[in-house]
Parts: C-alpha cells; sequence; structure tokens
C-alpha cells in the first residue's frame, strides 16, 4: 500500500513537474508590458522606416526570421556573426542584419537587456508584412536569445529551391507544421527576389512553366552556371513589394519563380490549398497569420534558458 502510494506521489510530482516545464515554455502577447511597454512601438518604428526606404527589406526581415527559426528554433542563433549565417541557404543572401541591430539598439536605450534580439526579429517580420500592405497578428513574447548556432543545421534543416513537394511537406511537418502551413508560410514569396542561381534549372529546363514568363527570366539569368549567379528577379512578378495573394494565383498560370513554388501547384496534395488562397485572399491572410504564430512558437528558450543579448550578433561576453 505505502509503495503503490508512493508511486501514485512519484507520478504527480512527474505530472506537476512537466506541467510547470509546459508553462514556463508558453509565449505570451503581454510579455513586456510592464517591463518595457514602449518595446514594441520602438521596434515598429525602425521597421516601418527601414522597409519604407527599400520595399525589398521586408521580405529579407520575414526571411531572416524564417531561417532563425526552422534551425534549433526562434532563439536569434542567424543573428550570431558567423555559423549559420556561413550556410549554404544564407551565405550571400541573408540580409537585414543592421536594421534589427538598429531596433535592438534602440530598445536597449529605453530599456536596458530586457527585451531580446529573437522576440525583436519575431516583431520585425510581423512589422514587416504590414508596412506592405498584409495582414497584422499577435507576436507571442518571451523567448530568450540562444549562445550558440550551427551551420550543420542550417543546411540540413531549410528547404532548398529545388525542393520537391513531398520534401516540403516533411521538412515542415518536422517543425510540427502541417501542409496548409507550409502552402500559407510560401505565400511570403508575394514580396522579395531569388537569386538567378536559384531558379536557373527551372527557367531553362523545366516544362511546367509559361514559355513568355521563362523568357522574360532568361533575360537577366544566363544559362551558363557561374555567369550572372547573382542577378535578382522578383519572387511576385505581378505585384512584387505589395504583400497579397497573387502568389497563388501566379501558380496558376506556372508563373511560380522557384521549383519549390511551382511544386505546390502542378497536380499534387497542395493544389486545392493554392486554388482556395488564390481565389480568397481573406483565407490566405488567416492561414498565414496562423501559421506565423505557429512558427514564432518553434522550440523557444524561455525562462531562465540562453540569455538576453546585449548585441544581437555575439553573445554575452
Amino acid at each position: 500500500m505505502a509503495s503503490a502510494t508512493n508511486s501514485s506521489l512519484s507520478l504527480m510530482l512527474l505530472v506537476a513537474a512537466a506541467m510547470a516545464s509546459v508553462a514556463s515554455a508558453q509565449l505570451s502577447a503581454t510579455f513586456y508590458d510592464t517591463s518595457c511597454p514602449n518595446a514594441l512601438s520602438t521596434i515598429k518604428s525602425v521597421i516601418t522606416a527601414a522597409v519604407n526606404s527599400e520595399a525589398r527589406m521586408g521580405a529579407s526581415l520575414l526571411r531572416l526570421h524564417f531561417h532563425d527559426c526552422f534551425v534549433q528554433g526562434c532563439d536569434a542563433s542567424v543573428l550570431l556573426s558567423g555559423q549559420e549565417q556561413n550556410a549554404g541557404p544564407n551565405v550571400g543572401s541573408l540580409r537585414g542584419f543592421s536594421v534589427i541591430d538598429n531596433a535592438k539598439a534602440r530598445v536597449e536605450a529605453i530599456c536596458n537587456q530586457t527585451v531580446s534580439c529573437a522576440d525583436i526579429l519575431a516583431v520585425a517580420a510581423r512589422d514587416s508584412v504590414v508596412a506592405l500592405g498584409g495582414p497584422s497578428w499577435t507576436v507571442l513574447l518571451g523567448r530568450r536569445d540562444s549562445t550558440t548556432a550551427s551551420e550543420a543545421l542550417a543546411n540540413t534543416d531549410l528547404p532548398a529551391p529545388s525542393s520537391s513537394l513531398a520534401e516540403l511537406i516533411g521538412n515542415f511537418s518536422r517543425k510540427g507544421l502541417d501542409a496548409t502551413d507550409m502552402v500559407a508560410l510560401s505565400g511570403a514569396h508575394t514580396i522579395g527576389q531569388a537569386q538567378c542561381q536559384n531558379f536557373r534549372d527551372r527557367i531553362y529546363n523545366e516544362t511546367n512553366i509559361d514559355s513568355a514568363f521563362a523568357t522574360q527570366r532568361q533575360a537577366n539569368c544566363p544559362r551558363p552556371t557561374g555567369s550572372g549567379d547573382s542577378n535578382l528577379a522578383p519572387l511576385d512578378t505581378t505585384t512584387p513589394n505589395a504583400f497579397d495573394n497573387a502568389y497563388y494565383s501566379n501558380l496558376l498560370s506556372n508563373k511560380g519563380l522557384l521549383h519549390s513554388d511551382q511544386v505546390l501547384f502542378n497536380g499534387g496534395s497542395a493544389d486545392n490549398t493554392v486554388r482556395n488562397f488564390a481565389s480568397n485572399a481573406a483565407a490566405f491572410s488567416s492561414a498565414f497569420t496562423t501559421a506565423m504564430v505557429k512558427m514564432g512558437n518553434i522550440s523557444p528558450l524561455t525562462g531562465t534558458q540562453g540569455q538576453i543579448r546585449l548585441s544581437c550578433s555575439k553573445v554575452n561576453s
């Protein structure tokens, strides 16, 4: 009897500990309401000014948040100098670091070592989308910054522009995101640009592409590898600087720039979702904001984990 009682007590303690662990990992929309009430407005002013100065920056900051969350969670590891920044999917293409540094400096001036770089990046992604006419959402806060980064994980965990539909679904599933989340988050390609080296094979060798669109893209992306590799083209040729659902309409017309874009509409399981988002802007906005909140909750460091970096590009000394 005593043994059974002790076992029950041990189980209750384990359950209590588990619940406490889950609770500590919960993010909150009101996390800085008392400790730094002007944090969000300060970040927004920096981000809005940067995007108004260069529309492409909005896409760059959104991508930075995505590439952070998909590699060891939303912990600002991507902001640490070197490491993940040197990985294949990131080197020579990640940008926006100076904007985040500026936002961090402005926030530090009003609330010393209170607001994490990871949270600033999450808020910056939201404010970038809004600045380009897209939907808003409530950013949950309370992430802390990592003291490590992983170039190896960045090379394995970030989806490649050559990914198949099955590879994309699997990649997102491993992060707790379903197929609808994946298609919705791919809609971030309604803004931003891609380098020639990432769509060369598609515009010269693939058949599920609008011929006039391919010819148009070929004009600034020579066929020989190593020639014009970094030349840019808009991911959404219709409204490249507006966050809308035109990306999906482009896919219906076989005008997806990347292979990983067009596989979303190519006779596969994602076709109906693409059709829905193309015809219903509200459905896309709802799915996108839902997916952004889910992505922002990938393995955050909370409580006493990690640190609040003083400078986003390096760990505290």
